[in-house]
């Protein structure tokens, strides 16, 4: 066999299979399952989110989200006894160093802080790519409070995947009893202080405590608050997330608003007559009041939403459908910028209305 040929069966006697070997070196596409990786969320949503309890307070917040199938949802504690029952352990994230920091913000940050990485990587292996992060806290407590001391690492992650949002925070103010005791007034201060520059709702324990008194008992008074604000969030995913031949309120608007740095303010109401003139200040008015948030400060928002929940039959008449045009336009002078939608939903007792002022 000449040298030549000795060449050409050398090169080739590998066989087909080593001409594809750069596939796997290029290939995107990893066939390993990542066994630390929560499940999808399974809930509507517009938007790709993900949430992190962070404390006693924010667990028990995080926990509403998770039974409404926000399946990418992370508690972090500095103990296990705030724990909610019936969470699985995949969930649960103990910070080493502590067993709860008693109300300390300090020491709080301390943990956090030193445990930053451990959290952005817990973010990471479990939740993965979201493009939002909802970060909920007691505003009471000294984990809870201590929570923004984790925004740099939340923000590297989001930044990190190409993410299009950013983190949002969701405090809870405690009530007015509460608040008597220096200690959590102080640690309140603190925590709305940190995330003021940031997008954030803050949820009034106490106005909480008014709308839902005897309605619920004392042993379930937090928890029906809880899951009232998760479904009523989830449903502004939801509705954005929804096609409507009328006005749509799309996944772009939404992240206009959660975007917007400052205090978003989030309301719902029912209106049942929907003749009446002041139609446009019963719907604003309504969702104020009967919002888990503190009222606005009365300045001019810097963006806002209105979506309106209606039968075919309220849409259908004239008189009805100029009301809520001028519906719109109440609400939307009131901020910089108004995102709208209009749904149909049959059976309905009335019309639904649904109110986001943000900045």
């Amino acid at each position: 066999m000449s040298e030549e040929n000795r060449d050409d069966l050398y090169i080739n006697e590998q066989g087909s299979i080593d001409e594809f070997d750069f596939v796997g070196a290029y290939s995107d596409v990893d066939d390993s399952v990542d066994s630390e990786a929560l499940p999808e969320n399974t809930a509507d949503s517009a938007i790709k989110c993900a949430f992190v309890g962070v404390g006693g307070g924010g667990g028990k917040l995080a926990k509403a989200f998770l039974d409404l199938g926000f399946n990418k949802t992370l508690l972090v504690n500095t103990t296990v006894k705030d724990q909610p029952v019936g969470i699985d352990e995949s969930h649960f994230l103990l910070m080493p160093g502590a067993d709860g920091v008693g109300k300390d913000v300090e020491l709080g940050k301390k943990i956090l802080g030193e445990n930053s990485a451990l959290v952005e990587d817990a973010v990471r292996a479990r939740i993965g790519s979201p493009d939002w992060i909802f970060v909920l806290a007691g505003g009471g407590g000294g984990t809870g409070s201590a929570s923004p001391i984790l925004h740099n690492a939340l923000s590297r992650h989001l930044k990190s995947v190409g993410a299009t949002g950013k983190v949002v925070y969701v405090v809870s103010r405690p009530s007015a009893q509460e608040l008597l005791n220096s200690t959590i007034e102080k640690n309140y201060q603190s925590v709305l202080s940190d995330v003021s520059p940031h997008p954030h709702i803050v949820i009034d324990n106490e106005k909480q405590l008014q709308l839902l008194r005897n309605k619920v008992g004392m042993l379930n008074l937090y928890p029906v608050a809880n899951k009232n604000f998760a479904q009523l969030l989830a449903q502004v995913f939801k509705l954005a997330a929804t096609h409507t031949d009328i006005q749509t309120f799309d996944s772009k608007d939404l992240e206009k608003c959660l975007s917007t740095d400052g205090r978003i303010v989030l309301g719902s109401t029912l209106i049942k007559d929907t003749d009446r003139r002041d139609l446009g200040a019963a719907v604003l008015q309504g969702c104020i009041s009967a919002s888990p948030c503190p009222p606005p400060d009365g300045s001019r928002s810097k963006a806002g939403a209105l979506m309106l929940v209606a039968s075919s039959d309220m849409a259908g008449d004239p008189k009805v459908s100029k009301n809520l045009e001028a519906a719109f336009s109440y609400v939307g002078g009131r901020t910089d910028t108004l995102f709208s939608g209009v749904y149909i939903r049959e059976r309905l007792p009335g019309l639904i209305a649904l109110c986001l002022l943000a900045g």
